[in-house]
């Protein structure tokens, strides 16, 4: 992050003659396991989450309005494992000149159409945080990139060039129950790919609006973002590794039956094993989705989606054991009350192939303008702890939060 850092300092000195803004929040986040289980690796006992966040948002832009910046960042203390750290969520120098608009460091890049099912959107997320019960922003994390944003009648470009390679943020064994294939192998290394000019992630999206339709295409040229896994037989060991990834892909959406109807597909081709023939790999597939969302009644919307992959071969070992085929069903419904100082949200996931769902009902009231506060809960379910949602059935949670603004 030397390269954002030193970026963002010659904006701020760009900047001195135009508007710097400050603002931030505390917040304080707990969530307790509701299982009465414990994982094998466990801390924290049945919490799953306790911290105290501090939230610092600055951003500043010259007064011609071309040269920009922001930061965004947090402290917080984690209470589960008694530790005090910093997330970097976002760091990055701007300038705009005409229909281009370039950034330069660390920002989050939303793509895509799909409700908490992401094909397309090939960046990273923290699915740790998400099932934690931390607020929806929290579910994407930054890229350290540069991206070029084109803009014109004819069709809007938006390049992101990545060199240095960030994973998701899965849910640790030390807080939550996860299927492990390897389980009587205690040795664990992990191998991401190495920051050079060869190994730059490249994501491009096109754009436009025709006939109706936001249409938009996608081209990615990088790596998975979930690790695959092979032994070592050497040592042994589990060495955990970032398989090459190629994905393209396509989203339409339009206003249609007093809603809108959203359409996403995407190929995912390993290339790392083409045909399909190392275990340890995942294998090529195709990526779906369709969805409809409307408002069913007065601060009442309703959303309902389905989700599909297909396999070119057998599930690699390392993934959960399942058919070539899977598909899930998912719905959410957002209900505001008394000037929407309430906001009531369900959203839930049921998987037919798998025979697993996933429930998170939510509440939040806004007491102020600047202090509010919500409560929810993580629900897992399934017959076979292989499957997606199955694997993590020990770790239903219920969580609070509350924030305050300033």
């Amino acid at each position: 992050m030397r390269c954002a850092a030193a970026g963002v300092l010659l904006m701020w000195a760009g900047c001195v003659h135009g508007e710097v803004q400050i603002h931030g929040f505390l917040m304080g986040n707990l969530a307790v396991r509701t299982t009465g289980e414990r994982p094998p690796r466990g801390e924290g006992g049945a919490f799953v989450l306790g911290e105290e966040r501090l939230r610092l948002d600055l951003s500043g832009a010259a007064a011609s309005g071309r040269v920009s910046f922001l930061v965004k960042g947090d402290l917080f203390h984690d209470a589960v494992s008694n530790r005090v750290d910093g997330d970097l969520r976002e760091a990055y120098a701007g300038f705009r000149g005409g229909p281009l608009d370039l950034r330069l460091g660390r920002q989050i890049v939303t793509w895509g159409a799909g409700d908490l099912f992401f094909i397309n959107d090939v960046f990273p997320k923290d699915w740790e945080s998400f099932f934690s019960g931390r607020p929806m922003e929290y579910l994407k994390r930054g890229v350290d990139a540069v991206r070029a944003q084109y803009s014109s009648p004819a069709v809007n470009l938006d390049l992101v060039a990545t060199p240095f390679f960030r994973a998701d943020a899965l849910p640790s064994p030390k807080r939550f129950f996860l299927y492990d294939p390897f389980a009587g192998i205690a040795s664990r290394q992990e191998r991401k790919p190495p920051a050079r000019a060869a190994n730059t992630e490249v994501a491009l999206r096109l754009s436009r609006r025709l006939a109706g339709f936001d249409l938009s295409l996608y081209g990615y040229r990088g790596y998975w973002r979930m690790p695959a896994a092979s032994v070592e037989s050497e040592v042994p060991a589990v060495v955990r590794f970032y398989p090459r990834l190629l994905v393209w892909g396509a989203s339409a959406q339009r206003n249609w039956l007093a809603g809108v109807v959203s359409l996403e597909a995407g190929r995912y081709g390993s290339r790392d094993d083409r045909r399909g023939a190392n275990p340890a790999i995942p294998n090529s597939e195709w990526r779906m989705l369709a969805g409809y969302q409307r408002q069913l009644a007065a601060d009442l919307t309703g959303n309902v989606q389905f989700y599909a992959e297909i396999v070119d071969q057998s599930p690699p070992l390392s993934a959960a054991a399942g058919d070539r085929f899977r598909g899930i069903l998912s719905a959410r419904l957002t209900q505001f009350l008394r000037y929407q100082s309430w906001r009531l949200s369900l959203f839930l996931a049921y998987s037919p192939t798998g025979e697993d769902f996933f429930l998170q009902p939510e509440i939040s009231h806004r007491l102020t303008d600047r202090f509010s506060v919500a409560a929810g809960a993580n629900i897992f379910a399934g017959r076979r702890e292989t499957t997606f949602f199955g694997r993590m059935r020990k770790s239903d949670n219920v969580y609070i939060s509350a924030r305050a603004d300033f």
